[in-house]
């Protein structure tokens, strides 16, 4: 047996995967919401001098040989017309609230008083408690504390740095940050600069003057509140039942978090990726929100002009560069739409009971099943429908909220698993006090129903919702108070 070594020319057939950097791009495009795509065109805009915006309420046509037709994306994706004809009862929902315009007026139409002005732009917390320290305390190195303690105020008002940890760091003795900090604690709002809630619950009682021995007791056995184990309460605070539901009820009227109150950041508001309403014919039509879509188009005849100007074949490569790119993100954004819209249909319309009837008869939903009736792939699905939202007469919904698992039912049907977590919620919100029910008492109800559930799905399901086991809700129920 012999081996010769040697050069060889051998020709092989293999089929590989190549991720442009075009492709990745366009992946994003479909993963990302609306907003994140105008920051991403707002960006284009800026480095491509062949994309402009179409700014014009409905863009005109344009000379054939200046530039193409803009692209409008409101009118390039037409409604989506889904015809339900098959639906037995009418959608007895409210229409979405149409938007409140203000009104602009002049200053000689305001009555307002200049108190009433001065309160438009309200002042932080930090402002507010800043200027209580200035009028508070007097000597330098008690106002230097103060300001400090103010700069470590969490956005509840809690203090987490230790006495000792910022006396340390300040140079001074524990007992004076200690002192200032107390006083502290009856600026407005009363119960801020404590270190556990139940130094602020003591503050602000203490500020009403209801910080009694038994009040006391209350507070520095907060678990067995929590626990409802009133025996053990009573034992500890001295009192009778009917005290400790007075005290309980005190408490209660409290505010655990003073400094939340004053938390002047807006909530981000909501805008929805996909329009949906009512078609006359009890269908539905669906439409991308076009205040969240840029209006672009690619001027061609700054592309002719710029090429036959172009002094070298570098700056011709560039141009040629700069119109792929901007030809690419105009296909890119209508293929996003048409496909959104696309994905969106299909949800809708398997989903149409939900949108007629509640969340009692939404449907299980996989990303296979839109896949497959869309002709798309399952990954596409979900990158269409991550940090999408649909706007319905429901209200607005993560498209993702419509995918579910499905729960067998005893006769072979099958139930969506949001439904089921609904109905739980309904029957525990419905028990009576005297007849709390247990997770199995939840699984012999749903199998009555025809739901084919395990105790554990229930237990599991009811974790997820937040609802106590039915031995702490009937601690709970057994004083309303509480």
């Amino acid at each position: 047996m012999s081996f010769s070594l040697g050069p060889r020319l051998d020709l092989r057939h293999s089929q590989s995967l190549v991720m442009t950097p075009q492709l990745r791009q366009a992946i994003k495009l479909l993963q990302s919401s609306n907003l994140e795509v105008v920051a991403f065109v707002e960006e284009e805009l800026e480095r491509n001098p062949l994309l402009e915006r179409d700014e014009t309420e409905s863009a005109p046509a344009p000379e054939p040989e200046a530039a193409v037709p803009p692209v409008d994306f409101p009118s390039a994706t037409a409604d989506v017309h889904l015809d339900l004809h098959d639906t037995q009862n009418l959608y007895e929902a409210t229409e979405l609230p149409a938007a409140v315009r203000g009104q602009a007026s002049g200053f000689e139409d305001d009555e307002r008083g200049i108190d009433e002005l001065a309160r438009e732009h309200p002042r932080s917390l930090r402002e507010e408690l800043a200027e209580q320290a200035r009028l508070t305390f007097g000597d330098a190195a008690e106002r230097l504390i103060a300001g400090q303690l103010i700069a470590l105020l969490d956005p509840a008002g809690r203090m987490l740095a230790t006495d000792a940890a910022i006396a340390a760091a300040m140079g001074c003795a524990e007992e004076t940050v200690a002192v200032v900090r107390r006083r502290m604690q009856r600026f407005e709002p009363v119960g801020l600069f404590c270190h556990s809630l139940s130094e602020c619950l003591a503050a602000q009682l203490a500020e009403k003057n209801r910080l009694d021995p038994a009040m006391q007791a209350l507070l520095d056995n907060l678990e067995l509140l929590a626990r409802r184990d009133l025996g053990a309460l009573i034992r500890v605070c001295g009192v009778d039942a009917a005290d400790l539901a007075d005290m309980v009820a005190e408490i209660r009227r409290l505010d655990p978090k003073p400094g939340a109150s004053y938390d002047d950041t807006p909530a981000p508001t909501l805008v929805p990726d996909v329009l949906m309403r009512r078609a006359q014919d009890e269908g539905w039509v669906l439409e991308l929100n076009p205040e969240t879509l840029p209006r672009i188009l690619v001027n061609r005849g700054f592309h002719a002009q710029a090429h036959t100007a172009a002094r070298n074949r570098e700056e011709r490569a560039y141009l040629a560069e700069r119109l792929q790119s901007a030809n690419w993100l105009v296909k890119s954004l209508e293929q996003r739409a048409n496909t959104i819209l696309k994905v969106a249909a299909e949800i809708v319309r398997r989903q149409d009971a939900f949108f007629r009837h509640g969340i009692t008869h939404l449907r299980p939903l996989i990303l296979r099943d839109v896949a497959e009736a869309v002709e798309m792939h399952e990954s596409t699905v979900s990158r269409v429908t991550a940090n999408k939202y649909i706007a319905t007469p429901r209200g607005s919904f993560e498209l993702k909220f419509f995918f579910t698992t499905a729960i067998a039912g005893t006769a072979g049907e099958t139930f969506s698993a949001e439904a089921i977590r609904h109905r739980i919620r309904g029957m525990i919100d419905a028990e009576h006090p005297d007849e709390i029910l247990s997770d199995d008492a939840i699984v012999d109800r749903l199998r009555t129903e025809g739901v084919d559930i395990a105790r554990r799905t229930v237990a599991k399901y009811r974790d997820a919702l937040r609802i106590p086991s039915s031995v702490q809700r009937k601690r709970e129920k057994a004083v309303p108070v509480f």
